[in-house]
């Protein structure tokens, strides 16, 4: 599959806006002193709260990477792919010895 630019520079974009909310959504979790996240403010205790939405911000960053990556990768593609197709588009690739006997008789 093919991707454009501008939807390559958009998974891109989403993959790192994906690490900047969801590293900033668990340092906020970390520091939560409500007591949703934490048995009395106290870190050794967490709550079911706490472990479903780091789970949540775990699975979300996975996801948001790895569709970054598509972006990334899509722009690699399009990067290569003038230079991949130059030679064939002149006419310049070089017929196989089979062709060439079969254009010589």
């Amino acid at each position: 599959m093919k991707l454009s630019r501008r939807v390559s520079w958009f998974l891109v974009a989403f993959g790192a806006w994906s690490w900047m909310v969801w590293t900033t959504f668990v340092k906020n979790l970390w520091k939560d002193a409500s007591g949703l996240a934490f048995h009395h403010g106290d870190h050794s205790h967490p709550t079911a709260y706490f472990w479903i939405h780091l789970t949540l911000a775990i699975v979300s960053t996975i996801l948001g990477t790895v569709i970054g990556v598509l972006g990334i990768r899509g722009l690699l593609a399009l990067r290569r792919k003038p230079a991949a197709g130059a030679g064939e588009a002149d006419g310049a690739a070089e017929a196989s010895p089979a062709e060439r006997d079969a254009l010589t008789r």
